[in-house]
């Protein structure tokens, strides 16, 4: 008998919810196989099975939490595939008569349904759609060559299903309407939070709770930022195929900074101050599930090119939940953009254990005062930093974004700084 536990996942996480399996009991598994996927705090991961076998007994339900280490299934040693098992040698036929029926027209490629046995081969983001929605994976029709089952396919499905329901109360997947207690009458519904969302409250809360946040603001110019990416984003897509944003001015600006004020790129640990020579940058990037935040490691030694790069991989990897554990942890200090939001002011929280976030918002057009006799409309956008007061004082905080906003309004001189 073979056991399936749950692997080391990070050293931040020591327990998960069972999100789905992906392997029925009495199927036969392949060593390496994807048999369960796993909701943890940060990321969906999928556990493969270190055994080949029949998958006799599953220790553990959909939505229950399991611990590292934990026992979730059983697989036997030795069996047969049962896909090959099944299928019958071939014995010798008689040759059937001609076909007298005109054969079918012939028709436009059509959506198939992947895998008439077994679980269908679906991506991560596929799995955790269906499953919010409370869809069955072997109902969905795929349009990929190979069956492959992705997010936009569940959507489709969910609209079809939608559609033939004109007189009662749309219902998605599992959000089961119940009665509000108070007012009988209201219609209600009930949404199981992910386990990310979960955490991402906790964490919150513990933030506000076990420090002294506090929050600066100052506003920068974003002309000169916006005439120099003008004037050099086609040359710079032109050689690093990857357009230039403003994300990397910003991170040039803070790693500056940082250097200049190292308290805010530190931690607390007890009575202790650890003092990080090093630059993570964590990159606040919004998913469906909420705000996650990949490193962008050793920022100080990346150019523009480099930063952005690894910015819209970040990107890219969270729109289709792929980002791994890896991407998630460490970080020294974070920047969030509430501005893509269209958010024009914002108090950003601390993601803990770090003592220090900036938060940058919408570019908005506002007039300026130039001198004692000159206005002008300029494009500004306000910088708010938020900072642990047990180790950082307001001066020092203030000082921080007082040099970003001289940097950012001068960008050329990030050649020099950082």
């Amino acid at each position: 008998m073979g056991e399936i536990k749950i692997p080391e996942l990070a050293e931040s996480i020591t327990e998960g919810t069972v999100a789905q399996w992906l392997k029925k009991t009495g199927e036969y598994v392949e060593k390496g196989d994807y048999i369960v996927e796993l909701e943890t705090d940060k990321v969906n991961v999928e556990i493969i099975s270190e055994e080949s076998g029949i998958l006799q007994e599953l220790k553990a339900n959909e939505g229950d939490t399991v611990q590292v280490g934990e026992i979730i299934a059983i697989v036997s040693e030795g069996g047969a595939n049962t896909k090959q098992a099944e299928t019958p040698p071939k014995a010798p036929v008689q040759e059937a008569p001609v076909v007298t029926e005109a054969p079918p027209a012939k028709e436009e490629p059509s959506p198939i349904k992947p895998e008439a046995k077994g679980y269908p081969i679906a991506s991560p983001s596929a799995r955790k759609l269906a499953r919010e929605k409370g869809i069955d994976l072997s109902q969905v029709l795929s349009n990929d060559p190979l069956g492959r089952l992705r997010a936009h396919d569940v959507i489709e499905h969910d609209k079809r299903k939608e559609q033939p329901a004109p007189s009662a109360p749309k219902e998605k997947g599992n959000k089961q309407p119940q009665a509000a207690e108070a007012n009988p009458g209201k219609p209600t519904e009930r949404v199981r939070m992910t386990r990310r969302r979960q955490t991402i409250a906790s964490r919150l809360v513990e933030v506000q709770q076990n420090t002294a946040m506090l929050t600066t603001f100052n506003e920068v110019d974003m002309s000169n930022i916006m005439k120099l990416r003008n004037k050099r984003k086609d040359q710079f897509h032109k050689e690093n195929d990857v357009k230039l944003g403003f994300m990397s001015f910003f991170t040039k600006a803070v790693v500056a900074c940082l250097k200049k004020a190292p308290l805010l790129n530190a931690e607390i640990q007890g009575d202790e101050i650890v003092l990080k020579k090093f630059y993570d940058i964590g990159i606040a990037v919004s998913t469906d599930d909420g705000l996650v935040v990949p490193v962008l490691r050793d920022a100080d030694r990346k150019n523009f090119a480099e930063i952005e790069s690894d910015i819209m991989t970040f990107a890219d990897k969270a729109r289709n939940n792929k980002l791994s554990l890896s991407d998630l942890q460490g970080g020294t200090f974070t920047i969030t953009n509430g501005g893509v939001f269209g958010s024009l002011l914002s108090t950003p929280i601390l993601n803990g254990p770090q003592v220090g976030i900036l938060g940058m918002h919408k570019i908005q057009m506002r007039p300026v005062a130039i001198d004692n006799e000159k206005m002008e409309n300029r494009p500004m956008m306000y910088l708010a930093l938020s900072y642990d007061h047990r180790i950082i004082d307001g001066k020092e905080a203030v000082t921080f974004l007082a040099r970003v906003k001289a940097l950012l309004e001068d960008p050329e001189s990030l050649l020099f700084e950082a």
